[in-house]
């Protein structure tokens, strides 16, 4: 696990490091810049002098030559060399006759290889003969390099320094995060109060509002989630009941009529209670917190025409004239079992209310040839304009609803199921009569724009 203290400390120190070795070698390049600028003007003056000393008769001259001295000492690099030449070339002194420095005919500073070293050479030229002062390139580098050196440790100290305030800055800084963070551990898991932020830094305050909001959000999960499961473990109580009472009128059946009776009784009510059972799985599928299924590009008239297949023979069955008015496709972006699930409910839902020999329409169009619509038609009592903003609470039932419904009402679950669906696919409900009718109720799912 990466330490955020310890990688920020290793790049300071690697930039205070890197930064001290630039310093130090700057150092030596502007030394070294400033001696040559010191030495080439001694040079020019020492070569200068030889060649005045030499044209005024008092050195040897080729008249009168003079034996050259013989060096055995070490020869010292800072040492600078004279010689003098004949204007035909022939040397005449040298101050150490072991370095060989050649004969140049132009006047001026030049940089020549004298063996394996560098050497600088001016060069005054006369009528009666050439002057030369010479020294050797790696004695100015050499002197550079000391003053680089002399530099260096006090930027050394100074990096450790540094760096020691910087570390303890850096804790004093940090000991608010490890406070956040013990304020954390040591709560309980039911435990969602959010984190103070009086004395937060101003840097981590973004952090810490993200993690406040996120326990913000936590905690009403967990509300609406025991919220949830007192409500469906009331809802199951009741089916739950009714199926032991059925049981028992079934083993207590004294002919075949009694037991055939109880035993459809049965039948019905362990329908009724898989039906509740598998929407409560549906609510649980479209919390806006589960996982979301595969989002694909879903053709809702498809959709339609399969639900409304499948259902056919059930509303036959009850006396009811269940359509489809979906040729066209019609693309939504979203899960299709999901949206297939939706569409259920909605067909169950009108299924459940209309009476015997009404007319149920499922239909998909484009508003403003922009937004996909789901329209569900039918001629059953409708919904009373009080309770449309109601109907999509979950377990919530109209008081006329056992009484409008075939089988004496649903759960209660079908519209919260739609509305929490359709807000996970960004989709908007809307409940109104159903214009084509005296009586019932048209229910819309308008989707967000397509992008087609």
């Amino acid at each position: 696990m990466r330490s955020i203290e310890r990688t920020l400390l290793g790049w300071i120190f690697g930039a205070l490091a890197l930064g001290s070795l630039l310093v130090a070698f700057a150092t030596y390049l502007v030394t070294l810049d400033e001696m040559n600028e010191v030495f080439d003007a001694d040079l020019k003056n020492i070569a200068q002098a030889v060649a005045a000393y030499h044209h005024a008769g008092h050195g040897p001259h080729e008249a009168s030559p003079v034996a050259l001295p013989e060096r055995k000492d070490v020869p010292d690099d800072s040492e600078v060399v004279t010689l003098t030449w004949t204007p035909a070339g022939a040397r005449v002194f040298a101050s150490d006759p072991r370095v060989g420095v050649p004969f140049i005919t132009e006047e001026g500073l030049r940089r020549i290889r004298v063996g394996a070293e560098e050497w600088i050479v001016y060069t005054v030229v006369r009528d009666d003969g050439v002057a030369q002062a010479a020294q050797r390139q790696s004695a100015r580098q050499e002197m550079a390099g000391e003053s680089a050196a002399k530099v260096f440790p006090p930027l050394i100290g100074l990096t450790l320094v540094v760096g020691g305030l910087l570390i303890f800055g850096l804790r004093r800084g940090l000991h608010p995060l490890d406070v956040a963070a013990r304020d954390v551990a040591e709560r309980s898991v039911h435990s969602l109060d959010p984190i103070r932020m009086e004395d937060t830094p101003l840097e981590l305050s973004p952090l810490v509002r993200s993690i406040n909001d996120l326990l913000g959000r936590l905690g009403q999960a967990l509300g609406a989630q025991r919220r949830f499961l007192a409500d469906a473990a009331h809802e199951l109580r009741t089916p739950l009941t009714a199926l032991r009472l059925q049981l028992q009128l079934l083993e207590r059946s004294r002919n075949e009529p009694e037991r055939r009776e109880a035993m459809a009784d049965l039948s019905q009510g362990i329908e009724r209670s898989q039906r509740l059972v598998e929407q409560l799985l549906q609510v649980a599928r479209a919390e806006p917190d589960a996982e979301l299924q595969r989002v694909e590009d879903v053709d809702l008239s498809a959709l339609v025409r399969d639900m409304v297949a499948a259902q056919s023979a059930h509303a036959e069955h009850l006396g009811l004239d269940l359509g489809a008015q979906a040729d066209v496709p019609v693309q939504v972006r979203g899960s299709a079992a999901q949206l297939s699930a939706l569409i259920g409910n909605l067909v169950d839902n009108a299924l459940r209310y209309t009476p015997a020999g009404g007319v149920i329409d499922v239909s998909t169009a484009m508003q403003g040839d922009r937004r996909p619509v789901l329209r569900v038609r039918d001629t059953g009592p409708g919904i009373l304009p009080a309770e449309r903003s109601r109907v999509f609470d979950r377990f919530y039932r109209g008081e006329l609803a056992p009484e409008q419904a075939r089988d004496g009402g649903g759960s209660g679950l079908g519209l919260a199921i739609v509305k929490a669906i359709a807000d996970r696919h960004r989709a908007e409900v809307k409940l109104s009569d159903a214009h084509e009718a005296a009586s019932g109720l048209m229910v819309e799912v308008i989707f967000p724009e397509s992008k087609a």
